[in-house]
């Protein structure tokens, strides 16, 4: 299937490949946004390819020198590169990388900011004094692209400004569309951009955990025979816990979140699981994370 893209009604453009759907946003002058529309599209319909050309070696673990040689490709190596002492691979980074190469069509003078969600996990543009919020959603198990598409209702957000060294947003959880270790309903990394956002919040959901015979996992390789997992044991069922073990399990994801934190590959994170949540609150803290849900934020971007 070739790609395919759709403009909505109120100007974000949905742009879908396969397995990507990415929805982008952006102001500024109408000729400056139109032209890196355009830009973005005619990148967009090469990116697909040039991963699968080169998938065999993005599904094996990080090690040694990069081996890789396309742009996106390399991109999603190096953001996994500081975590290469456990499992991880690149794959772990794609659909942060992907956003990223995106974004950079849209740095162009005449656009304020611009906005690509892949999935949620998002790459942002913004011009001096200019800022967006990032618009919660705790348990990505409900949020579609037909949220990303129509509005949706958050749990909580972020302002980001042009001051902030946050370039990326990303979010990762077993609920997610990808495999996790963890328990975490949802973990989101703000950082410095959106390839090294993805590693960082599938590192950390992967820490949110704790041993119960009641959680049910399976070897990634069954539910998906080409996972870059292979036989690793995922989270496929999370019953409801004792509060006090769900603290147990995010307090070692804030741990770990912590620890990449001190070591400058995030600025910030918030861990949920079961209706607690936890968050390092470096700067861009989370306005509201409660029971009910947030109103519908128009021009808000989702993570």
């Amino acid at each position: 299937m070739n790609a395919q893209r759709t403009q909505l009604p109120d100007g974000r453009w949905h742009f879908q490949h396969g397995p990507m759907d990415i929805v982008i946003g952006a102001n500024g002058s109408p000729q400056a946004v139109e032209a890196a529309h355009e830009q973005a599209w005619q990148r967009f319909g090469g990116i697909l390819g040039e991963l699968v050309r080169e998938l065999p070696v993005l599904r094996l673990p990080v090690q040694g020198p990069c081996p890789l040689s396309g742009p996106v490709a390399r991109r999603m190596w190096h953001a996994c590169r500081p975590y290469r002492s456990g499992f991880i691979t690149p794959m772990a980074a794609v659909a942060g990388a992907v956003a990223q190469e995106l974004v950079a069509c849209y740095t162009a003078s005449g656009i304020t900011r611009a906005w690509i969600n892949n999935g949620g996990d998002i790459a942002l543009h913004l011009a001096p004094s200019q800022s967006l919020r990032i618009g919660l959603y705790a348990d990505i198990d409900r949020l579609g692209v037909d949220e990303i598409l129509g509005g949706v209702q958050t749990d909580g957000q972020f302002e980001v400004d042009s001051a902030l060294p946050v370039r990326g947003v990303a979010t990762s959880g077993w609920r997610g569309r990808s495999f996790s270790l963890g328990i975490a309903d949802s973990v989101t990394v703000l950082a410095r951009t959106a390839a090294e956002a993805d590693a960082a919040a599938t590192v950390i959901a992967n820490a949110v955990d704790v041993a119960d015979a009641r959680i049910l996992r399976r070897p990634a390789c069954e539910l998906k025979d080409d996972s870059d997992l292979g036989a690793i044991p995922v989270t496929v069922q999370v019953p409801p816990l004792e509060p006090e073990l769900v603290s147990r399990a995010l307090h070692a994801g804030l741990r770990r979140a912590q620890t990449l934190r001190a070591a400058g590959l995030i600025w910030s994170a918030v861990l949920v699981c079961q209706g607690q949540f936890m968050t390092t609150a470096a700067g861009a803290s989370v306005q509201s994370l409660d029971n009910h849900r947030g109103a519908r934020q128009a021009g808000s971007v989702f993570a």
